[in-house]
């Protein structure tokens, strides 16, 4: 609801879609990963891309947002319940990234940040 509230006041409907479901792919998994807790954050970018940070308590970054080799999500199996989550955010996202956190950053503690950026004129 809160994504949905923020982005149709902003006139950002466009994006709407896809960012409920990525935002509640990456807060969902940080909620059953990280033990601990969750952080959302909205930004609007100037050239019109909206980029989604959630932060957790888990210092692990997760494929698709490791570095390489380790930035492939490996394919869920036809028959499982959960697993391909990660995967629509390479889908749907124009950019994606994150970063793990240590000690004492932001004052939250060990951690990281995952993102992704969709709309406007993204950046290769």
């Amino acid at each position: 609801m809160t994504v949905r509230s923020v982005l149709d006041s902003h006139g950002r409907g466009e994006v709407l879609d896809a960012v409920q479901l990525l935002t509640s792919e990456l807060v969902t998994n940080a909620y059953l990963h990280s033990g601990g807790p969750v952080s959302l954050r909205l930004t609007a970018l100037a050239d019109g891309r909206l980029r989604v940070g959630v932060w957790d308590s888990h210092p692990h970054v997760p494929a698709p947002f490791g570095e390489p080799p380790w930035n492939r999500v490996p394919p869920a199996p036809a028959d499982a319940e959960s697993g391909r989550g990660l995967c629509l955010v390479t889908e749907y996202a124009d950019r994606w990234g994150g970063w793990p956190l240590g000690d004492g950053l932001l004052e939250r503690g060990a951690g990281k940040l995952l993102w992704f950026e969709v709309g406007g004129k993204a950046s290769p």
